[in-house]
């Protein structure tokens, strides 16, 4: 009996050990935090390393389908839809997330990025240096 709840209990820890992120797979409508309008609607994907990156998936506001024009690398010049504006984010327990990095398509500028997930709001915080150079935006889950 001790060999048979011992099993179970290892089996479970490895099941939650493996449990995808409760970001993966989820859409979410980015707010603009000067204008507090909708811009765009990107899925968070959880890759093999364990981090998680987030694709722009549509645009919401018209007119701003243009190209990333300031952006560099692979998406200088290409359309919005498709970019990846958040690289390696890290779940650091709960619903705290750090150690990524966010594209800002208007200047083309990338942030460090923390997280923290409250219910159906993600609040991204980017920043240059420290916490407290950055600013924050809240986005709404939408799936």
């Amino acid at each position: 009996m001790k060999k048979i709840v011992l099993a179970l209990g290892l089996l479970a820890t490895t099941v939650f050990a493996n449990a995808a992120d409760p970001l993966n797979g989820t859409v979410w409508k980015t707010i603009d935090d000067q204008t507090n309008q909708p811009k765009a609607l990107v899925k968070f994907t959880e890759q093999k390393n364990g981090t998680l990156s987030a694709t722009i998936q549509s645009i919401l506001t018209p007119g701003e389908e243009t190209s990333c024009e300031k952006c560099e690398g692979p998406y200088h010049n290409k359309p919005l839809k498709g970019v990846t504006i958040v690289h390696g984010l890290k779940n650091t327990g709960g619903k705290s997330y750090d150690g990524g990095t966010i594209l800002d398509p208007k200047n083309g500028k990338t942030y460090k990025l923390k997280g923290e997930l409250a219910g159906n709001k993600l609040t991204l915080r980017g920043y240059i240096g420290v916490s407290v150079l950055g600013r924050n935006q809240t986005w709404i889950r939408a799936n």
